[in-house]
C-alpha cells in the first residue's frame, strides 16, 4: 500500500517502527502482564510530535492530518495495541473534540501541553447504565453564576487515572435527552473528581482504563466547550473520526498477527516439510491477506475524507466494523497457523488476538457501526 503514501508519510511510518523496534517491542509483554502503563514511552512519543498530530502549528502541533494519524496507530498497533489506543484517544477524542469546538482562549490554554505530550487528554462520555444509548447518560451539570457544577460516574475511560485533561460529557438540560448534553473541560485535581481503580482488562492492558466519579466538581462557566446544550451533536463528529482510528489500530493488529504467522509457517516444520507448504496453511494466510487488503481501502477512504472535511459517517463505520471484525479473524488465524504454540504467551499472536477484542466494542459496538450504516444507506 506504500504507493498511496507521499514520501514524508512513508518516512514518518520508518521512524514509528524504528521507535517500536527499540523501545516498545522489548517491553510491550512484560507491560501488558503487568498491566503497566508505559510513561515514559508515552512521553517519548510526544517528544517526537506523536501526541499532537492534528494541533495547528500555533499551538505546538504537527499540523498533520487523519491519514497520517491513522498511519501512525496502524505502525504502533503493529506492535502493541495498548499504546495504539494510547495514542489513539488522546489525539481523536480529546484533542479532537478540542479542536472542534473549543474557543481560541480554550486552545491556547490546552493544546500546547497537550500537543508536546506534557499532559495527556481524555474523553469521558461512557456510564454504568449508558453506553451505545447515550440518552440514558445520568451526569449532570448545573450553572451557578461564574461556573458549573458537575455530578455523575463515567466508566471505561481510557487514561481515567493518568489523564491531566479531561474533555466530559454531561446533561445540562434533562428533559431534553441527546438535545441537552453539553461538554465541558475538566482539569485533573479538581476537588470532587476521582478516579476509580484500573480496569483488569482482557486486552490492551498496557492501556490506563478506569472509572470516574463527580462530586460537586465545579469548572468555570468558560470550561464550556461548545454551545451549551449542543455537545451531542460534536460528540458524534468526534466519534466519526475516533472510529477511523478504532480501523486503523485494527489494522496493524492484523498486520502483525499476519506477519508473525506467515514468518512461522516458514519456519515450523512438520511431516519433513515447512507448514507454509501446505494448502491448508497458504489459503488461511491467503484469505487474511486479502481481508487486511479490503480494510485497508476502506479505512484509507474515510481517513481521506475526514481530511477533505466531507461527512464521513458511513464510510467510518463501514470502516470501523470491517477493520474490527477482520481483526479477530486474521489474529485468529494466526493463532491456528502457530498451533499450540500461539495459544502460549511466549508468541505475541495471542496478545494481539486479546487487543483486537476491543477494536469491536470501543466507540460504538459492531451492532452500532451496523445500525448507522443501514440507516445511511437507507437515507441515500
Amino acid at each position: 500500500m506504500s504507493g498511496f503514501l507521499s514520501e514524508e508519510q512513508q518516512l514518518l511510518r520508518q521512524t514509528i517502527r524504528d521507535f517500536a523496534a527499540t523501545h516498545i517491542v522489548p517491553n510491550a509483554s512484560g507491560w501488558d502482564e503487568d498491566g503497566t502503563f508505559p510513561t515514559e514511552v508515552v512521553a517519548k512519543l510526544g517528544e517526537l510530535g506523536v501526541l499532537g498530530m492534528l494541533v495547528p502549528e500555533e499551538y505546538g502541533g504537527a499540523a498533520s492530518d487523519y491519514m497520517t494519524l491513522s498511519l501512525v496507530i496502524e505502525e504502533l498497533a503493529r506492535y502493541d495495541g495498548a499504546i495504539a489506543l494510547t495514542v489513539s484517544s488522546h489525539n481523536s477524542l480529546c484533542v479532537g473534540h478540542i479542536l472542534l469546538a473549543g474557543s481560541d482562549a480554550q486552545k491556547q490554554r490546552y493544546l500546547p501541553q497537550l500537543a508536546a505530550g506534557a499532559h495527556l487528554g481524555a474523553w469521558a462520555l461512557t456510564e454504568p447504565g449508558s453506553g451505545s444509548d447515550a440518552a440514558a447518560m445520568q451526569t449532570r451539570a448545573e450553572r451557578h453564576g461564574d461556573h458549573w457544577v458537575i455530578n455523575g460516574s463515567k466508566a471505561f475511560i481510557t487514561q481515567g487515572s493518568v489523564a491531566d485533561v479531561y474533555v466530559v460529557l454531561a446533561l445540562t438540560q434533562p428533559d431534553q435527552g441527546t438535545k441537552g448534553i453539553s461538554a465541558f473541560i475538566v482539569e485533573k485535581g479538581t476537588r470532587g473528581l476521582t478516579a476509580g481503580r484500573k480496569e483488569d482488562k482482557l486486552g490492551c492492558r498496557a492501556s490506563d482504563t478506569t472509572s470516574l466519579s463527580f462530586d460537586q466538581v465545579k469548572v468555570p462557566a468558560e470550561n464550556l466547550l461548545g454551545k451549551e446544550n449542543k455537545g451531542f451533536v460534536d460528540t458524534l463528529k468526534v466519534l466519526d473520526r475516533g472510529r477511523v482510528m478504532i480501523a486503523s489500530m485494527a489494522l496493524g493488529l492484523a498486520r502483525g498477527a499476519l506477519e508473525e504467522a506467515l514468518q512461522y509457517a516458514k519456519e515450523r516444520e512438520q511431516f519433513s516439510q515447512s507448514i507454509a507448504n501446505f494448502q491448508a496453511i497458504q489459503w488461511m494466510l491467503a484469505d487474511s491477506a486479502t481481508e487486511l487488503t479490503a480494510a485497508t481501502l476502506l479505512t484509507r477512504r474515510a481517513a481521506w475524507m475526514c481530511d477533505q472535511k466531507m461527512y464521513v459517517k458511513k464510510e467510518a463505520s463501514m470502516a470501523k466494523l470491517y477493520a474490527s471484525e477482520m481483526a479477530m479473524r486474521v489474529t485468529a488465524r494466526a493463532i491456528q497457523i502457530h498451533g499450540g504454540y500461539g495459544y502460549m504467551k511466549e508468541y505475541p499472536v495471542e496478545r494481539f488476538y486479546r487487543d483486537a477484542k476491543i477494536c469491536e466494542i470501543g466507540e460504538g459496538t459492531s451492532e452500532i457501526q451496523r445500525e448507522v450504516i443501514a440507516r445511511a444507506i437507507f437515507a441515500d
